[in-house]
């Protein structure tokens, strides 16, 4: 019998397995394809963060189920998110660019996506597989699936949403302002006239698909419909234009056809609302914002003058119909199809001045217009949700007015349970007139 199977496991040596075909390789994104140039590589080094791909290409590698995928994809999302929020709140610093840059964010972010895409697993992975798994990872790594609201009494709710950098084969240096706020501001309690208001923060990408299929409703409905989370007040916030503060009026329901980030258009239709979000019928054309204008201009923040945008673009909103406009748009449309009467809606900043050479990656210019926008951002919101309780310095530390809880142990937001049964055909409500601003005190929020 040994003999035999000697013989046996001999002739079979002999045989040429079939060998399986090696995996094609899957075609990057575009902004996948942006990684490899100069300027990205730089500031994944220049700031520690070259390390997220790598680590999540080892811990993709280690998994036998998809289960296991999956929690893989969705720990490594939240780290990326929580170490960008620790960098720019000054905890955990790595590298040598600003801490109040939020670029390597989004390339750390980028190099994580094309890990996942090239991923070949040694078990079965279907397309609908993978494309839950890469949304996975943008909930996880924008912080919209760990929106930590409190549900203790007296504390307000407050969630805030920034965007992508864009416009990248411009320029791929390109920051976004209103990244670097939403970083600086998640887990911060402030203390205000009327009590402590919980931050809470999260970013969108800047692509036409995402919308469509409705990131922005299935990160935000938990927190609008009725429950101990539900929001007091919401600010989206996205770079404008040059030299000035725009408190958007009204956003407006359809999409222009500019160029996102993975160079795709949009045609210029009706913004589409998903079937299994809460909606207005019919869809208004227009809707109005419910943030505090006169409170927020009456604070006479500096140095950027504060505008009430009310002039209509193109027949459209106030706030153009790019992405930045169609954010707003959503955000108040469901909070109008929720019955949801808190202060909301969208403040576009200035526009960023490099200063600098062309080629610099960062500079003191560059880096101070970012810091000085951050600051008045934040004290718009402030003002927003009431005057302070004190007056510290401008060179002050934030003490317990403006104290930072960090979220060390993020736990997943509440699971959206909207259905078409709640669609309703009520009108959006007109907003009530703003409140009378209160005196004005001098507030310096954080200085980056």
């Amino acid at each position: 019998m040994r003999l035999v199977l000697t013989t046996v496991t001999a002739v079979l040596a002999t045989i040429a397995l079939p060998q399986l075909p090696a995996a094609a390789a899957v075609a990057p994104t575009v902004e996948e394809s942006r990684l490899s140039g100069s300027v990205p590589q730089s500031i994944l080094q220049r700031s520690g963060f070259a390390s997220h791909g790598p680590a999540l290409a080892t811990a993709l590698a280690q998994t036998t189920t998809l289960a296991q995928a999956t929690a893989a994809v969705t720990a490594a999302g939240r780290t990326l998110w929580q170490n960008a929020v620790d960098r720019a709140q000054g905890r955990n610093v790595t590298g040598d660019l600003p801490i109040n840059d939020d670029r390597p964010l989004y390339w750390a972010r980028l190099a994580m996506s094309s890990a996942l895409r090239q991923w070949q697993p040694g078990y079965a992975l279907t397309t609908a597989n993978r494309d839950a798994l890469q949304a996975t990872l943008e909930r996880s790594s924008r912080g919209q699936d760990t929106l930590n609201l409190p549900t203790v009494a007296g504390t307000r709710r407050v969630i805030v949403t920034g965007f992508d950098p864009f416009s990248l084969d411009g320029d791929p240096r390109n920051s976004n302002p209103s990244g670097a706020i939403a970083l600086s501001l998640d887990g911060i309690t402030v203390t205000t006239a009327t009590g402590p208001a919980r931050i809470e923060t999260a970013t969108f990408p800047v692509r036409w698909d995402d919308f469509t299929a409705g990131m922005v409703e299935h990160t935000l409905t938990p927190y609008f419909q009725p429950g101990p989370q539900r929001v007091d007040a919401f600010m989206t916030i996205s770079q404008g234009r040059a030299g000035r503060f725009d408190i958007e009026h009204y956003n407006g329901a359809y999409r222009g056809s500019a160029v996102d980030n993975n160079n795709r258009t949009s045609s210029t239709n009706l913004i589409p609302i998903p079937a299994d979000v809460p909606t207005v019928t019919p869809q208004p054309t227009r809707i109005t914002s419910t943030l505090p204008f006169q409170r927020m201009i009456a604070a006479k923040t500096s140095p950027f003058p504060v505008y009430d945008n009310t002039t209509i673009v193109s027949g459209n909103g106030t706030g153009g119909n790019y992405l930045s406009n169609e954010i707003a748009y959503r955000a108040t449309l469901l909070r109008d199809a929720t019955a949801l009467t808190v202060m909301g809606g969208h403040l576009h900043t200035p526009i960023l001045s490099y200063g600098g050479s062309t080629t610099d990656i960062t500079s003191p210019t560059f880096a101070s217009d970012r810091a000085t926008i951050m600051s008045q951002s934040q004290a718009l919101l402030i003002a927003a949700l009431g005057q302070p309780t004190a007056t510290p310095s401008a060179t002050a530390t934030p003490t317990a007015t403006a104290s930072v809880t960090a979220k060390a142990s993020p736990t997943a937001s509440p699971t959206p349970s909207p259905s078409a049964s709640t669609r309703v055909s009520t009108p959006s409500p007109t907003p009530t007139s703003p409140a009378k601003p209160p005196a004005r005190r001098c507030w310096w929020f954080f200085c980056f």
